[in-house]
């Protein structure tokens, strides 16, 4: 039976104030909170293991190494990739991202194009406008529709056997559409194209089968999805990682080194130079361990009655407009208040303890296309509750009493 009391008890930032009223964190699509199973494994880290990995024989080394690459086989098989190798630990979804790009620029040229959709956030744009200054390539764009999804009759014309790569984002970080990435994948592999997802707010609400979908890369980050900052991954294909060249130099993703040459070794160091983030690593596994205790199908059920309840109590509000109604969304809603910046909103819900995000969202596009500055964006977990969201109404209905 789906407990959200129980859950919340797990989640110690929850039981604090802010500004005297209880805080309502409705900004789960920026960061998810941390449980004490999360954070209780990296307090363990450091009080118990804290060693450098894969080039000590002391005991303490060892045990760091077996607690790091165990949770590289978490990862593994809650994603269903072929092999824990083809799972790169990285900082986050945006790093993973450059380092794909990165690698592609010796293997692009002048005509190729890439494939992009206007729905992404800035770090699955950017890289890809750099890539493209470097090699001559071109970029493309699947145009988004006034329900804020993408106008698939237009990706299928912009394929071409010019196509090299396609991203997309699996749900949109601002509007919480979910992509129909299947039929991407299958349209882009039918032109010999290769496909790169960003996973980062798709994961703390959908399991992906990496094998199932034949994704060529998948990426995301772990503090979305309960757990720390700077940790994530990066999912390639093993024939696609060993075409790419190293992203940095330095120890461990060496096999040989002389002032002559150095050789390199294979995945999944390769990708991997330096001291990673150790306890970070650790604690992405048990964050896993944690979303897959509660059950992945538990969480969905739950949040989508969470967004249902929202988008009908939201509606209820005179002018008020949602921006983004897909027919399949995760629990995330943008809206304004007509005559209202977002910003004054924002700023009154904080002093009631309410959090959620205003501007943008690392999603400019998104806001040009509607011709507004910004949205307010209240995003749910399966930790929060219909009382917190007619807490949010009351707030709102104050705010503009007062702004209006």
């Amino acid at each position: 039976m789906f407990d959200v009391n129980k859950i919340r008890s797990d989640f110690p930032i929850l039981s604090r104030q802010v500004n005297g009223q209880p805080l309502i964190y409705f900004d789960n699509a920026a960061t998810s909170q941390t449980p004490n199973q999360v954070i209780d494994v990296i307090t363990d880290y450091y009080k118990r293991l804290n060693s450098n990995i894969h080039r000590g024989v002391h005991k303490l080394s060892q045990e760091a190494t077996e607690a790091y690459e165990g949770a590289r086989k978490t990862i593994k098989e809650h994603f269903n990739a072929a092999h824990a190798h083809e799972i790169i630990l990285t900082a986050g979804t945006t790093e993973s991202i450059n380092l794909v790009a990165s690698g592609y620029t010796s293997l692009m040229k002048t005509g190729d194009e890439l494939i992009i959709s206007a729905l992404e956030h800035h770090s699955n744009i950017v890289p890809w406008q750099m890539l493209c200054e470097r090699t001559g390539a071109q970029l493309r764009v699947i145009p988004m529709t006034q329900l804020g999804t993408l106008d698939m009759d237009v990706f299928e014309s912009l394929l071409s056997d010019k196509t090299r790569l396609v991203f997309v984002n699996h749900v949109s970080n601002a509007l919480g559409t979910v992509n129909p990435i299947e039929e991407i994948i299958t349209k882009a592999h039918a032109v010999g194209a290769e496909v790169l997802i960003d996973g980062a707010q798709a994961c703390p609400h959908i399991k992906p089968d990496l094998l199932d979908l034949d994704v060529d890369y998948y990426v995301t980050s772990a503090h979305k999805i309960c757990g720390p900052t700077g940790v994530g991954m990066l999912y390639g294909k093993e024939n696609l990682l060993n075409k790419l060249p190293p992203y940095q130099g330095g120890g461990e993703m060496i096999a040989t080194v002389t002032f002559e040459k150095t050789t390199y070794t294979g995945l999944p160091h390769k990708f991997e130079a330096g001291t990673p983030n150790i306890s970070g690593g650790i604690a992405f596994g048990a964050a896993l361990d944690y979303m897959n205790s509660i059950g992945y199908g538990a969480i969905a059920s739950y949040e989508a009655e969470l967004l249902d309840y929202a988008t009908t109590v939201l509606k209820e509000l005179p002018g008020l407009k949602i921006y983004g109604e897909a027919p399949e969304k995760t629990a995330v809603i943008s809206f304004n208040v007509k005559g209202i910046h977002p910003y004054d909103i924002g700023s009154i819900l904080d002093q009631m303890g309410i959090a959620v995000r205003t501007g943008h969202h690392c999603a400019q596009p998104i806001m040009d296309y509607f011709e507004i500055p910004g949205t307010i964006r209240a995003s749910f977990s399966f930790y929060n509750t219909k009382e917190e969201i007619d807490r949010l109404i009351e707030g709102l209905r104050k705010a503009m009493a007062m702004l209006q």
